[in-house]
């Protein structure tokens, strides 16, 4: 099965399209290095807690909106590689630097598939 990538972060409201802009032109040098497919979600519906949501996860303030996204690969492997690649990729260096999001807020990690139906 797919290894995936999952992300959580608050993005602010009104650079939504700036953020849609980056995310596309790094999507595409994602897959380049491997990736089978990246998927960006902007919140629609999504309530804040009492305890725990996605606006409670990423501390999302209220010029800002949730996105969930993620990134399969074949393997972990092909993952790991292409992960270290984009840390090397002067263009995503340059993207990164645009991002209209507070990093140290994001959620990130790797996740086994289990269930593919």
């Amino acid at each position: 099965m797919d290894y995936v990538d999952g992300f959580i972060i608050a993005v602010k409201k009104d650079r939504i399209e700036d953020y849609k802009r980056i995310a596309t032109e790094s999507a595409a040098i994602f897959k380049e290095l491997g990736a089978l497919s990246v998927v960006e979600c902007v919140a629609d519906d999504v309530p804040y807690g009492k305890l725990t949501s996605f606006p409670r996860a990423v501390m999302a303030e209220e010029d800002e909106i949730v996105v969930f996204s993620w990134i399969t690969y074949p393997s972990r492997e092909v993952r790991d590689e292409a992960n270290k690649k984009m840390m090397e990729n002067e263009a995503m260096a340059a993207a990164m630097n645009e991002m209209p999001v507070d990093g140290k807020r994001m959620i990130f990690g790797g996740f086994r598939q289990i269930v593919s139906a």
